[in-house]
């Protein structure tokens, strides 16, 4: 087996990745069988950015705080044999895409969501459609997202948004300290939805969009869809498997 390695700046992550390569070998990412990511969750979504157009599955190891997305570190025990009896879970990105108000175009993707913010101390108007038909004509919030079920136990459950289940082929509208209509708590869609935002008055009302950590200013319209034809798979150890934690953070929290 072949291993790549994608690893966080800190101490931690670079003293393992230092003794990992002396143990098992490295080779270049794109030549890998598995991709070795050291860090916490923050590393293994730069690495899913990086390598979206990879096919090699991601094994995690965290070394950074909370690691959700990650296994457990350990000294001791095979690497080669964690990795082979590992658990497969495939993932499928969003894809955003922008109009700022000059007309300029922008595309980026998101493996956890993408995210509308206000940028000045006035609220944002926000129109939403849902496969072209309008859902919600006006919005009056600090922001919205959609957040795909591994997202879902982040930023989005923070706003309030419920954890989704990873199979549930759905994805997460969740407003951001809406105003009005105030009780609107969001909305559970299809996962091969086409979902479009129009801001309303987008040079007294300036909103930003972020897909992830990519953030654009001044948008006037973005497009939110699945993109099911990147697909990346994640590893996991057998004792602790992404769909466990995704049940134990809807009822335990």
């Amino acid at each position: 087996m072949k291993l790549g390695y994608f690893a966080g700046k800190k101490p931690r992550a670079q003293k393992a990745l230092e003794e990992l390569k002396s143990t098992y070998g490295a080779v270049d990412p794109e030549e890998a069988d598995t991709i070795v990511v050291l860090g916490g969750d923050g590393t293994m979504l730069r690495a899913l950015h990086a390598f979206a157009d990879y096919q090699a599955p991601l094994f995690g190891l965290n070394l950074g705080t909370l690691g959700f997305l990650l296994n457990e570190h350990r000294k001791e025990g095979n690497l080669f044999e964690r990795i082979e009896a590992a658990k497969r879970f495939t993932i499928h990105p969003l894809r955003m895409q922008a109009i700022d108000k000059h007309g300029n175009k922008h595309q980026e993707l998101a493996f956890n969501e993408v995210s509308l913010l206000r940028e000045t101390h006035n609220s944002a108007k926000i129109k939403i459609f849902v496969n072209d038909d309008v859902r919600l004509n006006e919005l009056i919030c600090d922001g919205v997202m959609v957040s795909t079920p591994v997202g879902s136990t982040a930023y989005n459950s923070s706003a309030g948004g419920p954890i989704l289940p990873l199979e549930a082929n759905i994805v997460s509208i969740t407003p951001i300290s809406p105003f009005r209509p105030r009780r609107w708590t969001g909305a559970l869609v299809r996962n091969n939805s086409h979902i479009r935002f129009e801001i309303t008055n987008p040079t007294e009302r300036p909103v930003s969009v972020s897909a992830d950590s990519k953030e654009i200013r001044d948008v006037r319209e973005v497009t939110v869809k699945e993109a099911r034809r990147i697909t990346k798979t994640l590893l996991y150890d057998p004792d602790n498997p992404l769909q466990e934690r995704i049940f134990k953070e809807q009822f335990f929290g």
